[in-house]
């Protein structure tokens, strides 16, 4: 048997990964960038109860809370902030905002749950004390980007949507890894979404996400995965929400910003605590993120070695059928999401992945840490 020559067979592998990767970009990605919102002929306002949870945040609580506290939404609403055993001055900070925001609740917690690390206790004790169905998850350093966060999140519920996943972004400040922080959250923020419009949701993140209170309590909650540290928001989400229950919102309006880590060792402690959770999410959901992973890793070395050991002429057409896709997407997916800044930079940021796969790979089998902070 007449197997072919490595060169070819080199190009065929090459040829094949980036199928798959324009596969993604042409069945999911483009869901996002092509994504319009359905005109409603009704409107129906909904009573909130907005959850914070906060530990020894009395700083980012004094900044951005009061971008919650004045929120212009007619309807009935509350905000929670759930004070987790804080050391700092955030009581008092809390007590003297409820002088001045009646409809601030705050519940001070005095004890750790010792068998639930993590966020999840906290955030089980904010929803159960919620007045109201529809319950919209923010954390103490994020601060919605309107006044009309609360209006324009709640606009997307009807009689069949549970979830609603929303865009949590980072504030624009100089720097380089101001930049890559933004475009990893970017380029987290287009596989979820996009999911999510084929009908396979998978996560949501945790500055920016709502659901109804029916939901939380049908799962039982976080009990099936009380014992990881994370995970209060992908893994909750990744488990309730179906074709039919969840949709998306990414009007400007509803976008929470939060400051981006400011150097290199908090941003990857922060990448590796989020990726621990992955390979706790269904089968179906690992498969895919892993074949796009897999073959985005393998597409710039490949790429490289179809141009030394092939045919360079070949190797940038098919590297440019993929580019041409991928620009076309970026762009419209960066201009709905309000990130075009970072598309002069997205085929550099692109080949960034490749090493950004290498440092994070290991946090997939890493045991999670118990903390939340």
């Amino acid at each position: 048997m007449n197997f072919p020559h490595y060169r070819q067979l080199l190009f065929f592998v090459f040829c094949l990964v980036t199928l798959i990767q324009v596969f993604y970009y042409l069945f999911f990605f483009v869901r996002l960038a092509f994504y319009k919102t359905k005109a409603k002929t009704t409107s129906k306002t909904h009573p909130v109860s907005v959850i914070i949870c906060a530990r020894d945040e009395a700083a980012n609580l004094a900044k951005n809370l009061p971008g919650a506290l004045l929120q212009q939404y007619k309807t009935t609403h509350e905000v929670i902030v759930v004070d987790d055993n804080s050391f700092d001055d955030s009581k008092y900070l809390l007590e003297a905002l409820q002088k001045e925001f009646k409809h601030l609740q705050v519940v001070q917690l005095k004890q750790e749950a010792k068998l639930i690390p993590g966020k999840k206790f906290p955030l089980s004790i904010g929803i159960k004390t919620a007045k109201y169905e529809i319950v919209l998850l923010t954390d103490a350093d994020c601060v919605p980007a309107s006044e009309f966060w609360i209006d324009k999140m709640q606009e997307t519920y009807d009689d069949n949507t549970e979830i609603v996943l929303g865009y949590g972004a980072h504030h624009k400040r100089k720097g380089f890894l101001n930049k890559l922080i933004r475009w990893e959250t970017f380029h987290t923020a287009i596989q979820y979404f996009s999911y999510a419009l084929a009908g396979k949701p998978y996560m949501g993140v945790g500055r920016n996400l709502s659901y109804k209170k029916a939901i939380f309590f049908r799962h039982k909650g976080f009990s099936a995965h009380n014992n990881i540290p994370s995970g209060d928001d992908d893994l909750f989400i990744n488990m309730a929400a179906t074709k039919t229950n969840t949709r998306i919102n990414i009007d400007p309006g509803t976008f929470t910003l939060s400051e981006p880590a400011k150097t290199w060792r908090e941003w990857t402690k922060q990448k590796r605590r989020h990726y621990s959770t992955g390979k706790f999410y269904k089968p179906l959901h690992k498969f895919l993120l892993g074949l796009y992973s897999f073959s985005h890793f393998l597409f710039y070395p490949l790429l490289a070695a179809c141009i030394i050991f092939y045919c360079w002429q070949w190797a940038l057409i098919v590297f440019g059928v993929r580019f041409i896709v991928q620009a076309v997407v970026y762009y419209l997916s960066m201009k709905k999401l309000k990130e075009k800044d970072l598309y002069p930079l997205f085929l550099l940021f692109d080949i960034w992945m490749f090493f950004y796969y290498i440092i994070f790979a290991f946090s997939l089998a890493r045991k999670p840490r118990p903390g939340w902070k």
